[in-house]
């Protein structure tokens, strides 16, 4: 029996499929409010009448110096909530639901006049891989600052309740402020923050949890290995993420990196690269997880769902490419698929 076309619940969070559209930045805000526009209803709504069961919106800054750059979306202001409510009630309609990911981007964002970060370790990148070609080096945080920073989390979780969001997920991956705390090769504090490399995420998880429902679920996306030289490998991962669970998160959207980076150790460039990431980080904190990289090829991501190896599979370049990957991926698996009525003539 097929699993991808299966439904799957956790808490409150039902969800007719097993597919998950991957957050991927669109860098497409106008007026450098964070407030999404036209671009992003028609991107997003697109991919619920494709077929998708949960659509995570991109990495979506708590504060406007956090951004990656200024054409990212931001949830900092309550005049943003009337925005996202029209896409998520418009997505609803298509029988999607609909997560938003909420981030820092640390010493990675390019556009802020002074970047910030655990630490003044500035970032090793390839120059193709920013929109300037450099970075300017960050400044370590004071401690009051984190502090702030913890509760623009909170806040932003508050705003993305009242815009009816179903779900919302915290970007701990990638090289970004939760994952630069979280860091040995990053974050050499002297302080609490330093000290314990988990300290800063679970204050945050426990701020979020405390604005969102109980019945909501919190998701916590992470990079199980660095790809930096010195970085960490998949057990101090999973021991962060044990901390993040026990304050609070409910599933783990396992990730790790893709090309451009630096280090030394390179991520694998094949279908699935980085499953077995995500069925270690199930099997060692027994909570369902997202399995993300590479997943496009239909036949792939079922099998990562029939194996136990994950319980949803996130698709990012592959809905970039189809709007109508969840659909054309139930039909190619299960030989079977009910598209919307007004595409029922091409989608059988």
């Amino acid at each position: 029996m097929a699993t991808i076309s299966t439904p799957f619940s956790i808490k409150n969070l039902q969800l007719k499929n097993r597919i998950v559209m991957a957050p991927m930045c669109q860098y497409s805000v106008e007026k450098e409010d964070g407030i999404p526009n036209e671009w992003h209803f028609v991107h997003y709504v697109s991919r619920a009448i494709g077929g998708t069961g949960l659509i995570i919106m991109e990495m979506t800054s708590v504060t406007p110096e956090g951004r990656i750059t200024n054409g990212d979306l931001g949830l900092w202001s309550d005049d943003s909530i009337p925005a996202y409510k029209r896409i998520i009630t418009e997505i609803h309609k298509h029988g999607a639901k609909a997560a938003i990911q909420i981030a820092h981007a640390g010493r990675k964002a390019e556009d802020a006049e002074q970047p910030v970060g655990p630490s003044d370790i500035p970032v090793e990148v390839l120059p193709e891989e920013t929109k300037n070609g450099t970075l300017k080096p960050p400044r370590a945080l004071e401690t009051d600052e984190i502090q702030t920073i913890i509760k623009q989390f909170k806040d932003a979780a508050s705003r993305a309740v009242k815009a009816g969001f179903d779900t919302i997920e915290l970007h701990g991956a990638h090289g970004y402020l939760l994952h630069q705390f979280m860091s040995p090769a990053i974050n050499n504090r002297q302080d609490a923050y330093g000290k314990d490399l988990a300290l800063f995420g679970e204050e945050v998880v426990k701020a979020v949890r405390s604005v969102i429902p109980e019945d909501m679920p919190l998701i916590m996306r992470m990079s199980a290995i660095e790809y930096i030289d010195g970085g960490y490998e998949i057990d101090h991962a999973i021991k962060m993420a044990k901390r993040f669970r026990d304050a609070g998160v409910d599933m783990f959207h396992v990730s790790s990196g893709g090309e451009g980076l630096p280090g030394k150790k390179k991520p694998g460039n094949y279908p699935a690269y980085q499953v077995p990431f995500a069925r270690a980080f199930k099997e060692a904190l027994q909570t369902p997880v997202i399995a993300v990289g590479k997943l496009s090829t239909p036949q792939v991501a079922e099998a990562t769902l029939a194996n136990g190896d994950a319980d949803l599979v996130a698709i990012a370049r592959g809905m970039l490419n189809d709007p109508y990957w969840g659909l054309h991926a139930i039909k190619a698996i299960t030989h079977k698929v009910t598209p919307p009525e007004q595409y029922s003539r091409g989608i059988r």
